[in-house]
This record gives C-alpha cells, sequence and structure tokens, in this order.
C-alpha cells in the first residue's frame, strides 16, 4: 500500500510538509495548501518548484486535493469556476499528479438534493470533458452538504459519469448519518482511493480506528479487491487554513483528541494508521 497524507495538517509551509512525510515514512503528497496559498491558486512556477523539492526528497505528488466543486450549486458562477479548474488541470501536470479531488456542489439549506440531479450531472461532465486525455483521473469525494454526500447519490453519480471515480471517506458518511459498512458495499467497485478519516458518532474527529467509521474493514476490503493507496487526513487539530475549507457558518467538530501543535496532531494520526496496519489487518 501506498500512504499520502495531507500533510499541510502538519505545517501549512512545504519544507515543513516534507519533513513531516519523511519523519513519518510516508510516499508523498495529496497536495492541498502551498506556503499558505491554496493548491488549485498557486502558479505553474511554484508548481515546478514544489516538485522539484519533492523529488529531492523521493516524495510524489498523488493527488491535487483541489477545491473544486465546493461552490453553491445556486449562487457561484460556474463559468469562473470551470477556469479554476483548468488550471488545477495545469497544476497537476505541472506536479505529475495522478488524480484531482474534487466534490459535487453546495445544496442550499433545507433544499432536495434531487432537485439539482441533472445540473451537477452537467457540470461535473464538464470536468470530465476539459480533463478528457490528460491521464489524470478525476475524484469524487463524499462530503457533508453537497449532493454526493451520501452512498446512493454518490452511485448514482459514478453510474451516469463512468468516468468519474470515487474517494472513500468514512468520517464524513459518519458525519452525514450514512452506514459506512452499507456504503462501501454500494461504491466499493467506484472507488480508486480512501481517504483515512475516523468520526464519532456525534461527528467529531478522533485518530484512525477509534471512531464509528469501521476504518479497518474498509481498509481490509478495499485492499481485497486490488486497492494500493490511501490518504491520510487526520483532522485532529484546527490547522491553519482549516477555516477555507468549510462551509460559511460551519466549523469542524474537533474532538477531545487534542495535541500541543498541528506537527504533533499529525503524528498521532499516522501512529492510528500504523496500529491499524498492524493489528487489525
Amino acid at each position: 500500500m501506498k500512504i499520502y497524507a495531507f500533510a499541510d495538517e502538519a505545517s501549512p509551509m512545504i519544507d515543513e510538509q516534507i519533513m513531516a512525510l519523511k519523519r513519518n515514512g510516508l510516499d508523498g503528497l495529496e497536495i492541498r495548501n502551498v506556503d499558505n496559498v491554496n493548491v488549485s491558486d498557486i502558479t505553474v512556477e511554484k508548481a515546478r518548484e514544489v516538485r522539484k523539492k519533492l523529488e529531492a526528497h523521493g516524495l510524489v505528488t498523488w493527488s491535487i486535493g483541489s477545491p473544486i466543486g465546493k461552490i453553491d450549486i445556486e449562487k457561484d458562477d460556474f463559468e469562473t469556476h470551470l477556469e479554476k479548474f483548468r488550471h488545477t488541470l495545469q497544476i497537476a501536470h505541472e506536479l505529475q499528479a495522478s488524480n484531482i479531488r474534487l466534490f459535487s456542489f453546495y445544496i442550499p439549506e433545507g433544499k432536495n438534493p434531487e432537485v439539482y440531479r441533472e445540473e451537477v450531472i452537467y457540470r461535473l461532465g464538464k470536468f470530465l470533458e476539459i480533463a478528457k486525455g490528460s491521464g489524470i483521473c478525476l475524484c469524487h469525494e463524499n462530503e457533508k452538504g453537497i449532493y454526493g454526500d451520501n452512498a446512493s447519490r454518490c452511485l448514482d453519480l459514478y453510474q451516469s459519469l463512468p468516468e468519474l471515480k470515487g474517494i472513500f471517506d468514512p468520517a464524513n458518511f459518519v458525519q452525514c448519518g450514512q452506514d459506512v459498512v452499507e456504503a462501501w458495499k454500494l461504491l466499493g467497485s467506484h472507488i480508486r482511493y480512501l481517504h483515512i478519516k475516523d468520526a464519532l458518532s456525534d461527528g467529531s474527529i478522533v485518530p484512525a480506528g477509534k471512531g464509528a467509521g469501521c476504518v479497518a474493514d474498509v481498509i481490509r476490503a478495499y485492499r481485497l479487491q486490488g486497492g494500493v493507496a490511501m490518504t491520510l487526513e487526520p483532522h485532529l487539530a484546527v490547522f491553519q487554513g482549516l477555516s477555507e475549507l468549510e462551509r460559511e457558518g460551519e466549523e469542524s467538530n474537533i474532538s477531545s483528541y487534542a495535541y500541543a501543535d498541528n506537527e504533533a496532531a499529525f503524528d498521532a494520526g499516522c501512529k492510528a494508521l500504523r496500529e491499524i496496519e498492524v493489528n487489525d489487518l
């Protein structure tokens, strides 16, 4: 198994992210923030600089942890967002990433997501059309508040858009009230890779294997079908940039697992995953 990480949870600075990856024996990045700038907003020149730094340490960029698709489906301008996606695709090429992580748009609170089904499929189809022939896989993450927040709507997206692959995040399903085991049964064959994050039934984030996300079972099932990659996303401490990832007015539910600093929290997340690998699989 190749293990990557959102190392911006250890530090916003790329040099320190590299140190955190090396310290924990990981294979590379799912890159999200670079020197306090979101990866979708960095320049091609900056991406080239980052790639050289990673290569010097024997590390790779597995996926672009982009914010693509994390806009309000009614209020925000899609054409502007398409330009952001085109730039993100350029960044992915420069970093030699295999994947771009994206989302299926925030649904207005209180409205039925099914009303927006056709528009969601159209928009995701536009991303796929632009990326066609690039060699970069577009991967949809289940996320609270978006169209594809539960297993049935995720399945609909993957069946409607066969080139779209899935990222399976157990904690996000827990936070949406979705049974994780049932979600895997529905979606497993469409999953490109895993996000390793766990949560209690109240939604608070805990180290992998300590919550209701059935993380060990999911990893085991993924391996059995030939899965080879996962990204660690501990979320065990509030880190610089977290507020930018949340929907306006929302905050991540950080549990009683608290650490002195972001580096300690990141290392604890790595340790928890290693314990699952050793003890449960």
